[in-house]
């Protein structure tokens, strides 16, 4: 005789799929935080890497981030 609780138990084996549009999300979040975090030359040129710092600059010491 099985229980209403034991029929509807999930097995361990069953995955999540989780959509294209998450990972691409979550990529972009990433990317978002180096570049407001960690930025200050490697992908940009000098005076653009400048421009994004002073921009970014109080949302860096928001999160943490020394700049100085």
């Amino acid at each position: 005789m099985t229980t209403a609780a034991s029929a509807s138990a999930v097995s361990p084996s069953t995955s999540v799929r989780v959509p294209v549009w998450a990972w691409a999300l979550l990529a972009f979040a990433v990317f978002a935080l180096y570049v407001v975090s960690q930025e200050n030359g490697a992908l940009l040129s000098a005076s653009a890497a400048q421009m994004l710092h002073e921009l970014t600059h109080d949302a860096r010491h928001a999160l943490g981030v020394p700049c100085h």
